[in-house]
Formats: structure tokens, sequence, C-alpha cells
């Protein structure tokens, strides 16, 4: 065990004062890099050795089971005790209830000391009962969308009651009903769901006085990571623990650690205006700084502060670092999707073939996996995928391919096993349509795929509504994009099935040492990692920032914070790519690049244009895009405008007449 002394001398000047900080409540600005774990666990350790307070009386939470266990593991190292609440919110909240269920004080929820906690399938199972026992139509609300309904209800503290009274059009009408009949279950189950951890906590330290002072005069010090992340009752739950009925209210010992700037799941609930609101509810708080960042080179840290400068909606940090490094951000800009993947895989190929395991590749969403796999096993490149699954591997992709093969091949049995198992009246209604379609429309890749979604009517099972159907979607859509490309549905299976067995790639022939593997995964995945070299693909409008942000303020500061969580995670060196045009649709796109791209000091950046052909790549061309598609000979062509970041900002500044920007 180290002595305290030994661990503040680790500490730099900022660090140092947060976990000296004196009693009352604290907020640190932790940025980037800047070593908040390192503080919390140091504060607690401090807490224990030097202010002698017994590790039963401190609650420290943080919101994943890795990171409360790597902080376990830390203060245990330090000073030789295990905290007895430490853990996420959820876990802590469970844990407390427990205790209390023991002693009848869940009574007046309908739960004893046996309940159980119903994870998420759980409880999409128990509304579907619901469904079922009422005769409701899940084709008029999916299922998956009353229980994020429920969800968000739960944890911003409304009840049943409330919801229905508040509810303003059908699908809040139908989601106040089966919210109603979903509650008696879980209590006529003696289950919880994971909100229930939170919100029943809450109230049971808001409506028991007895539970509530115990717990208050328990637990001295209240440590919060990633308050950034937190959502109402979360704060609420917060606040409340640490208001010590012994201690004079300015000195409720809430200790919060957070970043305006790393806030990226707004769609989940979190509130980045909760660091805000801990100014307003705690007046005499001391703030403190975290700037200086030990992970990445200064150019990366001007870039991502550039970037996030302008959200004008919450303070921004000046990451600041000593290593410095002449090196430039790169950035490729190519013709297509399919050729910014050819040229991540080959700069990957050429530069770092050793050293796999030390780059991640980043993007907006899942979906853009794809073109990525197929390059890396063109060109012998080990991956993984953190986060999500190989796009070929994806439920609904196995689905759609299994109708495709039928289509080819009746005795085909893995295929129609599968093809059951989604209905058999999906089954029977594309056997009626292959027995009256002509050979010609099941050849041709797309209209085949048209006429599957049209007859088996597949595309019901999903709602555009719902975060993960939109997913499942965007990945059909994908299909279709790959279908556009070939001439014919059974090269287009061939080459699928090639891909999924690794053939193009010769497995046997991986350059894979242990380990050495490209990491890739989506920017919401990536928070809180690190790597040496970063590859962020797809900087281009419509992808980062999305499509459904791009018309709303509040939403384009969320995807700001997630370019430069992406930025914050390269220690050495990074990458930017986009394209110019993509498939969408079956045809191709033109794009722009993302505003974000254009918001980084161009003194930073090392533009790079490549605009190989497809011919390039003889194995590419063997194996992979037998024919691209095009328009109808008798269709003008499309024309493309290129602008330049220049003369695009004069115009929008008014700099420059509309003519003369036409001209240009």
């Amino acid at each position: 065990m180290l002595e305290i002394a030994e661990l503040l001398n680790d500490l730099n000047p900022e660090q140092r004062k947060a976990v000296l900080h004196k009693d009352g409540p604290a907020i640190v600005l932790a940025g980037a890099g800047s070593g908040k774990t390192t503080v919390l666990t140091t504060r607690v350790a401090y807490l224990i050795k030097e202010k002698k307070l017994p590790a039963s009386s401190i609650f420290l939470v943080t919101f994943t089971n890795k990171a409360a266990a790597e902080m376990q593991k830390r203060v245990f190292e330090s000073t030789g005790q295990r905290l007895a609440f430490s853990g996420t919110f959820h876990s802590l909240a469970a844990k407390i209830l427990r205790i209390e269920a023991g002693y009848g004080n869940l009574e007046k929820f309908g739960l004893n000391a046996n309940f159980t906690i119903y994870d998420s399938d759980n409880q999409l199972s128990v509304i579907k009962n619901i469904y079922k026992n009422n005769g409701f139509d899940s084709a008029t609300f999916k299922p998956q969308v009353v229980k994020a309904k429920i969800s968000s209800a739960k944890n911003e503290l409304i009840s049943p009651i409330d919801f229905k009274e508040t509810a303003s059009d059908s699908l809040q009408i139908f989601t106040a009903k089966v919210y109603k009949i979903y509650e008696k279950r879980l209590r006529d189950e003696n289950a919880v769901d994971f909100d229930d951890l939170l919100s029943i906590c809450y109230r049971l330290l808001m409506e028991n006085e007895a539970v509530r002072k115990k717990y208050q005069e328990k637990f001295l010090h209240v440590l919060v990571d990633e308050f950034q992340d937190t959502n109402k009752v979360q704060y609420f739950l917060s606040k409340i623990l640490a208001k010590n009925p012994r201690l004079p209210s300015s000195e409720d010992n809430l200790f919060a650690v957070g970043d305006f700037s790393q806030s990226i799941y707004a769609w989940r609930g979190a509130d980045y205006r909760n660091l805000k609101r801990l100014s307003q509810d705690f007046k005499n708080i001391t703030e403190y700084r975290l700037e200086r960042n030990y992970r990445s080179t200064q150019n990366i840290l001007d870039a991502a502060t550039s970037v996030i400068s302008n959200n004008l909606s919450h303070p921004v940090l000046e990451l600041w670092t000593d290593q410095t490094s002449e090196e430039k951000l790169e950035v490729y800009e190519t013709s297509s999707g399919e050729l910014e993947a050819e040229k991540i895989a080959s700069i990957i190929k050429e530069k770092y073939s050793d050293k796999l395991n030390e780059i991640v590749l980043l993007y907006r969403t899942n979906v853009q996996s794809r073109t990525f796999e197929e390059a890396f096993m063109r060109r012998k490149l080990a991956y993984k995928i953190v986060g999500g699954t190989k796009f070929y591997d994806r439920s609904e992709i196995k689905d759609l391919l299994a109708y495709l093969r039928l289509c080819f091949n009746k005795l085909d049995s893995p295929s129609r096993i599968r093809a059951e198992k989604n209905g058999k009246r999906r089954l029977a209604k594309l056997d009626e349509w292959l027995s009256k379609t002509n050979q010609a429309t099941i050849e041709n890749p797309s209209t085949c795929l048209q006429g599957i979604l049209e007859n088996t009517l597949y595309l019901d099972k999903y709602d555009q509504k719902d975060a993960e159907d939109a997913d499942r979607l965007a990945n059909i859509q994908e299909l279709f994009n790959v279908a556009s490309r070939f001439d014919n549905t059974l090269l287009l299976l061939e080459n699928i099935a090639l891909v999924q067995d690794g053939y193009l790639a010769n497995e046997k022939d991986f350059e894979q040492k242990e380990n050495n593997e490209i990491t890739m995964m989506s920017l919401h995945s990536a928070k809180g990692l690190e790597f040496p070299i970063v590859f962020m693909v797809g900087m281009e409008e419509g992808l980062l920032p999305h499509s459904r942000a791009i018309f709303e303020s509040n939403e384009i500061e969320e995807e700001r914070r997630l370019c430069y969580v992406g930025i914050t995670r390269a220690k050495e060196k990074l990458y930017f790519s986009y394209a110019r045009s993509r498939f969408t649709y079956g045809y191709s796109s033109d794009c722009m690049p993302s505003r974000f791209l254009a918001e980084i000091d161009q003194k930073l950046l090392k533009m790079n244009r490549s605009f190989d052909s497809a011919s390039s790549h003889p194995e590419r061309e063997k194996y992979f895009y037998k024919k691209t598609k095009t328009e109808p000979t008798n269709k003008k062509p499309k024309q493309r405008l290129v602008i330049d970041d220049e003369s695009l900002e004069a115009l929008l500044n008014d700099e420059l007449d509309i003519r003369e920007f036409l001209k240009k």
C-alpha cells in the first residue's frame, strides 16, 4: 500500500487541489484524458487514510461495471480496504432495495425480499404478452416503441396515472394503457425492471424518513463519476444521498466529476445540464478544472478544441499537453464509399500491418462497417467489431439472405428453417410469389429483394421510430446497395458466401499475431477508450452530423460532442476520411464533407485526395461488385457540383455574390 503522500506526489497541481478539497460540494470538470479516475480514487484514498473515514461511509458511483471494478481495484491497492457501496447507479440502488426489503420497507411498493429483476428482454416479453392477452395490434404501435416510452417515463419519475393525464396523441394514450397493465404485472410477479431500481429507490428515500436519514447519515461522502451522463432520477438520488442531516446544508459532501463536452447519450435520457444545475442547487460549490491531457498530442487536442468550441450551450475546457508533435492530422477524400474503405485498408496494410491492435476505426452508424469489413478481408487484415455484429451476421441480413437462397433452391433446409422462424405465413406468401413471377425478376438482385419484401411483408417487423429498428432498416438498405452492384442474384449470393467464409482474404494467410487485429466500433461505443491510431471515417453531412440532427441546434451540438469524443480517443495519429459519393437506395448520391472538418484549424490538417479506379484492385474486380448500376440511357446524367470550403464560407457570410459563387 502506498502512503497518501506518495499518491499526492503523482498528481499535477490541479488534480491535487481537487483531491484535497475540504468538506462541502465540489464539481470537477475533467477533460478527456485528464486523469479523472486517478482523481476520484485518490480522493477516496485520501478520505480513508488521511481523514480516517471508514470505507463503508463512502458512496462511489460510476456508469459501467468495468469502470466500477477498476475503481474498486485502485482503492483496494492504495488503502487495503474494499468499498461496500461502489458501483453503478443501478447496482447500488438494487443493493439498497434488497436491504430494505428485508425489513419490509418495500411492501408498500408491492414487493417482498425475493423480488426479481427483469432485464430488457424480460420487459419486452411481458409487454408482448400484454398485447396478446388484450388483443392489441403490434403493427399499430410496436412493443419496442412502447417499452422505450415507459422506460423514459420512469426515468423522468412519471407514474402511469401522470402519464395518462398528460398523454396528447394516440401513441401516448395507448402507452398509458399498457404502462398501467405492465406495472400491475410486475407487482403481481414480485418483479422490478432496471428503471424501477432507480425510481423505487428514489421514492423509498423520499417517502420513508427513517430510511432516508439512515443512508444520509451513513454516507459521509458521495462521489459521482461521469455526472454529465446522469438523468433526472440519478440527479435527485445524488442530491438526496449527499444531504447529511448532521451537517449544515452548505457542507453537503457531493463530489461530482464530469465534462460537458463528453455528453453523448441524450438519446437514452442523459442530460448534461445536470452539471449546470449543481451550481444552482449548491450555491457555495467549489469548481476545479482538469485541463492537462495525458493521452494525446497537442495537434490532436487543438483540433478537438477548435471543433467543440462551436458549441455555445455549455462550458468548454482548453485541453493542453506537454506531448508536442508537428505531425498533422490527415484527411482523405475519395470518390466513393467503396474507395474510401479501400484507401483506409491500403494505408493500414502499408504502414501498420504489425500493429493492428493499436488501431481503431470509428464510424457514426454500425451500417458503415460493411464496406470496411470487406476491404479488410481483401487485404488480409484481421479485425474485430466491438459493440456490434459483423454485417452479414446481423439477423435481418441473415433473414433476407435465407429468402434469397430459397428463390433458387427450395431444398435449402437451413434457409427454410430460418424462414419458418420468421413466420410460416410469410414463407407461404414467398412460395406463392415465386410460383407466379418470372425468372428474370428473380435473377435481378434488386428486384428479387424488393419482391421478397413486398410479398413477405418482412419490413412490418420494424418501426422507423424505434432506434434499434431504424438501425435494422438501415442495414437492409445497405444490403440493397450491395445488391444494386451485381448483375445476377446468384453472383451476389456467391460473393456474400465467400466473404462470410473468409475466402476473399484466405483466412489461413491472415497476418494474425495474438490479438493483432483492428478494432471497429461506433463513436458511441468508444467513450472512455483510447488508441494510438484512430481512423474517423464517413466524415460527411448526413453521417456525422447525422441526417436526423441537421435541423436541430441542440442535436447538432450533441453530434459535435460525439465528434469531439472521437478525436480525443487518439493518442498519436488521427486520420479522417470521407467520400464525395455514396450508394443510397441503389444509386450513387453526392456527399458534402462534414461541417466539423471545416471547424478544425486547417493548419492542423494534411489533405489527401484519392480517386483510384476500381480496376486498380484486380482481386476486388474479380470477386466484388460485378457491375455498377447505371441510370437508364434516356435520362440526363446527373451534374455534380464541387464546392471548396472557402467559397462556401464566403457565400454563407454574404462576402460572395451567388452568381460569382456559381461561376466558381
